[in-house]
């Protein structure tokens, strides 16, 4: 059991994954965050090209190309 004692390398090891855990999962939160957007994107682009409303297909357009 010493490899459980504080500052032990398997306590460090654990701290360790730990973090990198936290790291991907900060990274897999900011990826799903950006597909949501885009799925809000595509709604606001399906509606009006299905009614042909041009300038909201534009607008649509527009908005999502300034968040890029």
């Amino acid at each position: 059991m010493k490899a459980l004692r504080p500052g032990g390398s398997r306590v460090a090891q654990l701290e360790q994954k730990v973090a990198d855990l936290e790291a991907d999962l900060t990274e897999l939160r900011r990826h799903q965050l950006r597909l949501a957007e885009l799925v809000d994107v595509v709604q606001e682009l399906l509606v009006p090209v299905a009614s042909r409303d041009e300038a909201a297909v534009q607008r649509a357009i527009e908005r999502f190309q300034e968040s890029i």
